[in-house]
This record gives C-alpha cells, structure tokens and sequence, in this order.
C-alpha cells in the first residue's frame, strides 16, 4: 500500500479520524483480495504496528464487517458488508441483466459499451465491454463523469424532472473540458430536448478531444430512467454519420436491457 505511514501521535484528531477510516478501507480490501489474513499480515500490509492493526479488526469485527475464522487468529469479510451491498444491489442488478447486451453491441457496433447511473452531479459507469476495435483500455468503471459533457450524462439528465434536472446542475461546477463542452445553460437545454426526442444523446469531443459518444436511456419496471447505455469510440472511426447509423442498435439494445428490468413499454 506504501502510502501508509507508521502511527503519528502529534496528528490532530481530525487527521487521525481520516487516517483510519482510509486504514480501515484497506483492510477490508485485504480480505476481499485475500480472502484471509491474520493481524501479522494486515499491520505488514498497510505498514502500521500490530496493536494498531488488531484495534482496526477489533472495530470492524464490531460491527460485523469482518469475523474470525475458526481457529481464530484469521479475518475474513463478514456478512455486515451484504447489508451494506443490498443499498446498491438494485444497480448491481442493471449489470448483471445489461451485460450479455452490451457484449453483444460492443461485437455489433464494433466500440467500446457502457451502463452508467445517475449520482448526485455526476454519471458513474458501472459495466464496460470493450469493442474488438477498442483504442487502448481506458477503464470507465466506477469513474464520475460530468453528466453536462458526456452522453450517458445527458440521457440521464434529459429524463429527470425539470426541477431535479436544476438542482443537479445548480450543483455542478461546469468546466470547458474541450472547445466544444456545452457550458451555456441554453446550449446544454436544447441537446437533451433534442436527446429526448430523438431518443438518444450523442457527445461529439465535449468531454474528451477526440472522443465521441452516443447513450440511450434504460428504464425500470416503472418506466423512471434509471440508467445510460452507451458506446464511445474514436473520432475518426465513430463519425457522427456512423453514430447515427448505430444509434437503432443501442436504442434498441437499451429496451432489451429495460425490459430485461420489468419495464413492459
């Protein structure tokens, strides 16, 4: 972990507070990586003594994050992280319905795929499959994107009410990532009226130089948008005639996956 530091006691307690918390994280990611490990192995691991290391079990064992194994001695994960998972399994479950479809496009469409959500400001990718043609191996999976320069950001937004579409964006602090980011209020408003009626988003080097992006909108049981497909390629190769000519196949591969979630529309 090699940014950790032996424990300072001059640290203020603020300091302290966060310094576990950060030490406490690594230590479950630990027994994720793991699946085991005694307190010798987590105080060598993130470089701190071992008394440190077996008051942070102690906490987490607490609170039932992690347990011992039977002999003792050894940690594992404990079931108190599935009831922390169960806060995101409604996310979890786009993924796992969404993932044979975006396969299958990343094939069809030839670029790389993407499911993202809404979080407060932000569209964050939870499922990425690359295309055969993928240019490197950019991993967007649990990246925050700006929801005003990207496609699956505008999808999301387009669909929210009006009210909540201000609010989010009364939060965001609107940067000019490239020449063509749409940083005027009305700029931004007429791309997701156009998203919606069309029925697609498209981003053309707005978050990133040479990057362009298309998004459909994934709906619930209910019919609420509650996610964003999209594939983003290359400039050169994922041309705007080209997103145009696909953007039936994500639309299309967006209701599958929609319906794959109960929606019955």
């Amino acid at each position: 972990m090699g940014n950790h530091t032996a424990d300072s006691e001059t640290a203020g307690p603020a300091v302290n507070g966060v310094q576990s918390v950060d030490r406490a994280v690594s230590v479950l990611e630990i027994l994720a990586q793991r699946g085991e490990a005694g307190v010798s192995e987590v105080a060598a691991e993130i470089e701190v003594h071992k008394s440190t290391a077996f008051r942070l079990l102690g906490a987490l064992e607490a609170r039932g994050l992690v347990d011992q194994t039977a002999e003792r001695g050894k940690y594992r994960l404990g079931f108190g992280i599935v009831r922390l998972a169960g806060a995101v399994t409604g996310r979890l479950d786009i993924t796992q319905e969404g993932r044979p479809v975006c396969e299958r496009l990343s094939e069809e469409i030839g670029e790389t795929v993407n499911i993202a959500v809404l979080q407060e400001h932000f569209a964050v990718n939870l499922c990425q499959v690359h295309g055969p043609g993928a240019v490197g191996t950019h991993n967007w999976v649990g990246q925050l994107t700006p929801v005003y320069a990207t496609s699956s950001g505008k999808i999301l937004l387009a669909h929210l009410p009006a009210e909540e579409r201000a609010a989010v964006l009364a939060t965001c602090e609107v940067e000019k990532l490239t020449p063509r980011t749409p940083t005027a209020g009305t700029r931004l408003e007429k791309d997701l009226a156009e998203a919606r009626e069309r029925g697609y988003a498209v981003t053309l080097e707005e978050f990133e130089i040479g990057l362009h992006a298309l998004a459909a909108p994934i709906r619930s049981r209910d019919g609420e948008v509650i996610a964003a497909l999209s594939a983003s390629g290359p400039a050169y190769r994922f041309t705007e005639g080209r997103i145009h000519e696909v953007a039936p196949l994500l639309v299309r591969g967006a209701e599958e996956i929609s319906r794959r979630m109960g929606h019955l529309g």
